[in-house]
């Protein structure tokens, strides 16, 4: 194998909990949409597949580079068109049954048949073949030569799955889940899903506690805040509205009952997106006007109370090939002369009307009040007279793939954190953002070249050429980055090792000292 080999760190025996460690309760807002995962792309769902079952691959705290976990050891060979992959000794699902190597191929091969719309079989696109040469070997050989392969299957989208329970062309029902991972789930309804340890885990988990019960609050935030002061939660993980988290780490009360706020690093980006196509905002002078004119701190400081901070980039902060060329080429405050600039000299004498679209359904019930904090910005100026509509997510979505709208919001959590989770979906035909947007250059040259390239931080430079095309073309505009908040009482433990740029949640972290 011509890379260096992956090798994991874990002690077969693993660290269990006594009966006196305690349960540990998290509340969150969202539902969990599927319990399978050949189906699922939801937080909720992917939560449960990171602690349920084990991948090949998994994302060590704070880091973005996989090691081996249901693997012993995996590489690249022939080019990064050839994945090989060793597991480990003992391993063994939840119900007793040996898992071995056909498992995994046949995980793989189910979620890209089955191809469910909301499933994650779309990450697998690059897989021509799996081999296994015998039960502890996996030979995944590629279609083109893909150095994120190893990232995209350390994410909820390589879950290994039992061959003998899992049908091969459907989903399995009725909430049933047989993992290998290091939390079996009990039970789940709408309202809440419990997790006891499967002690016969294999892999480099180290579990903190009893187990967990996730109390379900399906969008009431007010209801997850409540049941975190009153003590019926341990954690609030995802769902606190930015303005509730802001009361809540300067509040005395809050200080004075035992609650903090934890705060870790997160991926999370946001995007006030261009239809190219549009009879308005298809004029890049139109779109370079408002790229002058959007105040991000303001935005941050007013909408989100500080809890996210101003993006300038196509790549985040903390991922590789981060850089600045939106701030190089627009500045980081409003410009109205430079905006109006733009539009005459395009031949823009009148005020440009448009509308800004939005769904809180999706990004959060603070999407509209951002989106009409940016018209206001752009009215201010004098050169736009832009108005906001907000629509429920279905309709939205819709309208957005009808070409019906020509400015709107689109949120984006990574799938695992490597540039080309943050570049590759946005462009070439029938990309995640819906904006007639194409360029060869980034299609068809600097995608495919980075994804051969096994070390990642010799991307760099082709991720920030791609990202100064992108600032000077604007099919979108980057708005901000999110943080990733939970507030929890003061006995909880771990919490700081499940926030950071993976997006796992790893209930194995989190312990009481009670």
């Amino acid at each position: 194998m011509t890379a260096v080999l992956l090798t994991g760190c874990g002690s077969e025996d693993q660290i269990w909990p006594s009966e006196s460690k305690d349960r540990m309760v998290v509340g969150m807002s969202d539902g969990i949409l599927a319990t399978d995962p050949a189906s699922g792309y939801d937080p909720g769902s992917w939560l449960l597949f990171n602690n349920v079952f084990q991948s090949l691959l998994s994302f060590p705290p704070a880091s973005s580079t996989p090691v081996p976990e249901a693997a012993e050891e995996c590489g690249f060979s022939n080019g990064s068109r050839t994945y090989t992959c060793t597991l480990r000794d003992g391993l063994k699902f939840s119900n007793g049954n040996t898992l071995t190597s056909k498992d995994v191929k046949y995980s793989f091969d189910r979620t890209i048949a089955i191809d469910d719309p909301t499933g994650p079989a779309p990450m697998l696109s690059t897989i021509k073949s799996i081999d296994t040469p015998d039960d502890k070997t996996v030979v995944f050989r590629l279609k083109v030569p893909d150095a994120t392969f190893p990232s995209k299957i350390a994410s909820g989208a390589g879950s290994i799955v039992d061959r003998r329970v899992y049908p091969k062309d459907r989903l399995l029902g009725g909430g049933k889940t047989v993992g290998s991972g290091p939390y079996k789930l009990d039970s789940i309804d709408k309202s809440k899903a419990d997790f006891s340890v499967y002690s016969g885990y294999r892999g480099n988990a180290e579990v903190k506690n009893s187990g967990v019960t996730l109390k379900l609050f399906r969008g009431d935030q007010q209801a997850l805040r409540s049941s975190l002061e009153k003590g019926d939660v341990d954690i609030a993980y995802r769902g606190l509205t930015a303005k509730a988290i802001a009361a809540l780490d300067s509040s005395a009360g809050a200080k004075k009952d035992g609650i903090k706020v934890v705060q870790g690093s997160s991926a999370e980006v946001q995007h006030l997106v261009f239809n190219v196509a549009d009879p308005v905002v298809g004029k890049l002078a139109v779109r370079k006007a408002i790229a002058h004119l959007v105040d991000r701190y303001s935005l941050v400081s007013k909408v989100y109370q500080d809890t996210a901070t101003p993006l300038y980039s196509v790549v985040p902060v903390g991922i590789t090939g981060h850089g600045t060329s939106f701030f190089d080429m627009y500045g980081d405050s409003p410009k109205p002369g430079e905006a109006r600039d733009a539009l005459r000299e395009s031949g823009i004498t009148e005020k440009v009307r448009l509308t800004l679209w939005s769904t809180p359904s999706r990004y959060g019930p603070a999407t509209d009040d951002e989106l009409r904090t940016i018209a206001d910005q752009l009215n201010k100026s004098g050169l736009f007279d832009a108005d906001v509509k907000s629509v429920p997510f279905n309709q939205y979505e819709k309208n957005i793939a009808e070409g019906k709208y020509g400015v709107y919001v689109k949120g984006w959590v990574p799938d695992y954190p490597d540039p080309d989770n943050f570049t590759q979906p946005f462009f070439g035909k029938n990309n995640v953002l819906s904006n007639n947007y194409e360029n060869n250059e980034i299609t068809d040259r600097i995608i495919p070249r980075t994804a051969s390239v096994t070390n990642r931080a010799d991307t760099r430079q082709d991720f920030i050429e791609l990202q100064d095309i992108v600032a000077r073309e604007l099919p979108f505009l980057p708005l901000w980055q999110g943080q990733q908040y939970a507030v929890a009482h003061e006995s909880v433990r771990g919490l700081q090792n499940c926030l950071d740029t993976s997006t796992v949640f790893r209930f194995w972290e989190l312990s009481s000292a009670k």
